[in-house]
Parts: structure tokens; sequence; C-alpha cells
């Protein structure tokens, strides 16, 4: 029982010091991934001794095993295949010839500069080929970077998890097996990759099909029968041949993806939060394992290789892998700079290093401290730059471009088309078919469907977009899609027209969620005043003298003779939420109200393309400063 007790008091431990770190990550808003290793270290012999992994003896082999085809299973339902065809050929050649460059890199390093064995520093290149999504997703949730870097990043760290781990078991057998020749050693590669593969996607498949049949479950159950056949698959492909289950998570996950099962949103959050719990606890034991000591004890040659593989071989290896790739220069680097190794090196490293003192090879603990310290080198230098770099680069989500636009009306079509001259993507919704044809006869993008359809939000895109602007005429429920958006898919800004006597007002206000515009108008009553052509569209630029007093034209903006719509800024166009976001030298885009510009009228029967020219107004331009307004001291 004291036995028994010891090792539940350390799972206890574990799981507590792993969320604790989810947690301070969160309000500190550092990876989460840095504290783990800080958790680890701390509780581990090397700092207060409170956890002793090794007391579970295989026991640790089996969680991070059925952990890690959790969290790879995870990565797998998560890619969209769409998005993942914007970087298809780099994904491609960074899972392929990355790879190799890796490998060969990595060993070249780990040789002259850690003067380790050539089969044991080609070894440790083999198991640095890895990314892993258990650290390279909640890195990409901190960071919050554009769509395009972090799909790319996460599908590399999805599909050379398991081509790396299988990769560094051939690398092991040819050591092993000396006599082994180039054909035989490639021939166990792909067949650990093909039957993978195979049994992922028939398994993949029974599931998807079983699912969209079993009506008579509920939720939950689903929930707990996909993963009671992930593990099946997993355990299936091992015994079939060894390391081939990674590769059958991964596929199995594509494939159910790809099902479009009812419950799918569902199933993605509680596989994700499974996830969290994964990583948060392999992280803590496998770095509770860790020696400082035969860290230190490699040497400085060990810490220039790990340097080498982080600032010489994998720009080299993304230089070549994206060489014909629309990413511009600032994506790549990004994507150069950020490779942190996680649970698969570490787990692998440990078991091979087992297997080699076994065997009587010498090197069996340098490969893994060496595995540790790429671990923590990756994970402490990335981790902790990588906002900052992408904020450099100015490649993080907050300066997405774009908008998804919810209902298709004059207004909404108005400001559908300034983002599309200014060249950013957008897409409209409604679910009227009239509606939607209007806006196809002004070459907009549109969508037949309601905003409510988590599958169509996804499939246009909406976590690249920078704006969900909802703005149909029905202020109520413009608040519960954006409400939905912001709970679901928490686009970097969500706006909404609702009236200002709304009692929903205190939703938005909890929820982020803006007043576009501004607020303080009626979409009806700007609809009907482009309808009967009642307006013109004006552009002003913001000068200092303007910023530093009330603008000229506030008393139009209160009398509503004047809508703001969007600022042009840096040639960026940002939908209006506050006069406060104004700064010098931005570009203010409005609607000025002019009854006097008579309706043309209309007898084709058909609805006619609304274009107004967007000019320099004399009616605002030459309105005289407000007089500012003295303020009171806050000590008065």
């Amino acid at each position: 029982m004291a036995d028994s007790f010891a090792l539940t008091l350390q799972i206890i431990i574990a799981v507590f010091a792993g969320i604790s770190a989810q947690v301070c990550g969160e309000f500190l808003k550092i990876p989460s991934i840095v504290l783990l290793l800080v958790f680890g270290i701390a509780l581990g012999g090397d700092g207060f001794g409170v956890l002793h992994p090794s007391e579970f003896g295989v026991g640790l082999e089996v969680l991070v095993a059925l952990a890690v085809a959790i969290i790879l299973f995870e990565g797998g339902l998560n890619l969209k295949l769409k998005e993942l065809s914007e970087v298809s050929g780099s994904l491609r050649n960074l899972v392929t010839i990355g790879t190799m460059i890796t490998l060969v890199g990595g060993g070249l390093a780990a040789h002259y500069l850690a003067e380790f064995p050539w089969a044991i520093a080609f070894l440790y290149g083999a198991l640095v080929v890895v990314t892993g999504p258990t650290v390279v997703g909640p890195l990409l949730k901190q960071v919050n970077v554009d769509r395009k870097v972090a799909t790319l990043l996460e599908g590399e760290g999805v599909l050379i998890d398991p081509v790396g781990a299988i990769l560094a078991v051939v690398v092991l057998d040819t050591m092993l097996n000396v006599d082994a020749g180039f054909t035989q050693v490639f021939v166990g590669l792909v067949l650990r990759l093909g039957i993978g593969a195979i049994i992922g996607a028939g398994g993949g498949w029974l599931i998807g099909k079983f699912l969209r049949l079993a009506t008579f479950l509920s939720e939950d159950l689903k929930n707990l029968l996909v993963l009671a056949g992930i593990w099946g698959l997993f355990g299936f492909a091992q015994s079939v041949r060894d390391e081939s289950g990674l590769m059958t998570v991964v596929v199995a996950g594509l494939v159910l993806r790809a099902f479009s099962i009812p419950e799918e949103r569902l199933l993605r959050r509680f596989k994700s939060q499974l996830t969290v719990l994964c990583v948060s606890v392999l992280f803590i034991l496998l770095a509770a394992d860790l020696s400082i000591a035969s860290i230190f004890a490699l040497g400085w040659g060990s810490f220039f290789a790990v340097a080498a593989l982080m600032f010489v071989v994998r720009p080299i290896s993304v230089a070549l892998c994206t060489i014909n790739s629309d990413l511009n220069w600032q994506q790549k680097f990004f994507v150069a700079w950020v490779a942190p190794r996680g649970i698969v090196s570490a787990s692998v490293a440990s078991l091979f290093a087992i297997i080699l003192t076994e065997k009587g090879f010498n090197g069996g603990a340098s490969i893994k401290a060496l595995v540790f310290l790429t671990i923590l080198m990756t994970v402490f230098i990335q981790g902790l730059s990588a906002k900052w770099i992408a904020k450099q680069l100015k490649i993080t989500a907050g300066t997405a471009r774009g908008a998804v636009i919810v209902g298709s009306n004059p207004l909404s079509r108005l400001l559908a088309r300034l983002f599309q001259q200014q060249g950013e993507s957008v897409v409209i919704i409604d679910t009227d078919p009239q509606a939607c044809e209007v806006a196809r006869t002004e070459q907009l993008e549109v969508y037949q469907s309601s905003a409510l359809d988590g599958d169509v939000l996804e499939e246009i895109g909406i976590s690249s977009m920078g704006a969900f602007v909802a703005l149909t005429t029905n202020g109520e429920v413009n608040l519960v899609l954006a409400q939905r958006v912001v709970e679901e898919f928490q686009p970097p800004k969500v706006m909404a027209f609702f009236e200002q006597g709304d009692q929903e007002n205190t939703i938005a206000n909890k929820s982020k969620i803006s007043q576009a515009f501004g607020g303080g108008f009626s979409v009806k009553t700007w609809n009907q005043y482009l309808l009967d052509r009642q307006v013109k569209l004006g552009k002003t630029t913001i000068t200092a003298q303007e910023k530093q007093t009330p603008l000229p034209f506030q008393a139009l903006i209160d009398s509503g003779q004047l809508l703001p719509l969007v600022i042009r800024r840096q040639g960026t166009l940002v939908v209006m939420r506050s006069l406060e976001d104004l700064k010098v030298d931005d570009e203010l885009i409005y609607l000025l109200h002019s009854p006097q510009t008579a309706a043309l009228p209309n007898f084709s029967g058909h609805p006619q393309t609304i274009n107004f020219p967007l000019e320099t107004l004399a009616e605002v331009e030459n309105l005289a400063p407000l007089p500012q307004t003295p303020s009171t001291s806050p000590t008065a």
C-alpha cells in the first residue's frame, strides 16, 4: 500500500505542478512550456527532490506512449487541409528534405563540436529531427502569429513527429545491426510509415463512419469512444510493426477531420483539454528525471553543437525548403527561428539510453543529456523570444488583414468593397439568397449560410482574417453571432452593430466585442441613405493638431451626419471602433449624409451596384477646429 500511495502522490504532484505551470504561463503571457521545464527541474532530483520519475519504471514509458498518441491524434485532428494546401510545397519539403538536412547537419555538429562518435552523432541528429505539437502548439497560442506561418509550423510539428521517431529507430537498428545495408534500412523506414498510414486511414474511416451512424450515443460517450478507438489503433499498429503507431494516430486524426462529423468541434475541444493535461504531466515528469550534472559534464562543445543546430542547420533547412514558396522573408525568418524540441525527442532519447547501455555501447547517457540540452536551449531561447521576434517582423495575428462581414446590405457591401479595393481578403455571409446574389453581382465573395455554422467559418478561414464584423440590421442577433465567434475562434478583432440602449450591451463589454464604427448609428438608416444615394464617400488625414484637440467633425458624428468606416494605416485597413483608435497621419474613410444628392431612378428592376468616388470633401476639411475642453485634474 505504501508503494502504491507513493506513486499516487507522484502523479498528483505532477498534475498539480503541470496545471500550475499552465496557469502561470497564461497569467504571465509566456509559453507554458518554459515554466513546465522550470517546475519539473525544480521538483526533480537536482531540485527539491519531490518527484522521482524513476520509481514508475516501465510505467513511465507506458504513460509517455499513450499520452503522445493522444497529442499527435489531436494534432492531426486540428490540421485544416484547406490551410495546409496553401503551404503544401513548403510543408512537404520540410518533412522530407528538411528531415535529411537536420539529420546530416545535427550529426556533423555533434561529431565535430561535441566530439561524439559518428554513430552516436547521427543518432542524435535523428532524435532532434522532430519539433512536435507538444511544444509548437502551446508556443503559437502565446505568440499568436499569422495563420500561414502557424499552419506551416503546426503541420511540420504533427507530421514530422512520426517520421522523426521512425527515423531514429531505423538509425538505432542500423547501429545495433552493422551488417544492415541501405536497402534494408530504407525498407524498414517505408514499412513503418506505410503500415502506420494504412492502419490510421482505415481506422479513422471506421471511427468516422460509426460516429455518423451511432446517433443513439451521447456526445460525451462519443468522445470517449474516439479516445478508446485511437488507443486501440495505436496498440494494433505497434503490435504489427514497432514505432508505426505514431503515424497511425496522425493519419487517423486527418481522416476523422475530413469526415466533418457534427460533433467535431466538441471532440476537438475534449481532445485539446486532454492534450493540455498530457503535455503538462509529461513535461514535469521528464524534466524532473533530468540530471543537470550530466548536461554540464558534456562540456562547451555540446552547447556549440546545439547552437549550430539552431542558428545554422535550421535556417539552411528552411531556406532550401521554402525557396519557391510565396512566404516573405519575415515569415521564413520566423519559421527558421522556431523549432523547439519536446516530448517525442525526450522520451525516445530516454529509451535509447537504456537500450544502448544494455547493448554495451558507450554514450547512452551522453546522448540523452545532449538531447535534453537541445530541448532546454530551444524551449528557453525560442520560447521566450518568439513573441518579440514575431512583433519585430510584424507577422502577429494582430497585423492580420481582411474581414468577415455578416449581412449583405448596402452598408456592409460598401465596407467589403473598401477592403477589396485595398487588396485585402473579404467575405460576406448571409442567409438571404437574394441579398447574396446582389453581393455576387458586385463581384464580392459571399457565402449563403448562417454565421453560426462553425464549419463555414472555418472554411472561410476566420482565424486568419483581421476582423469579424456583424453588421445585420438586428443588434441582438449581431451580439449573439459575435459572442459565438469570440468563444470559438478568437479572431484579432470582433465588432458588431447594436443599439446603444440594448440590454445586451454588458455582454459586449465582457466578451471584448467592440461597437462597429464607434456605435451610435442605425444600419437601417444608412442603408436607406445609400440606396437613395444621399451620401458621399470621403477621406481625411488626421493631423497632429487634430489629435491633440477634439476632432472638427465630432459634431457631425454626434448628429448622425457622418459615419466613420475604416482607418487606412500603413497600407492596411482597420475597421473603425472608436475615435481614440486614430493616430497621427491615419487616413479616415467615412460616409457623409448629403440630402442634396439626388437618387437616380432604376428602371431595370434589378439591383444596381452603388459606387461612390472616394474624395476629400470640403464640407469636412473646412470645418473649424473645436475648442479644447479643459481637463479636470484628478487631484482637484
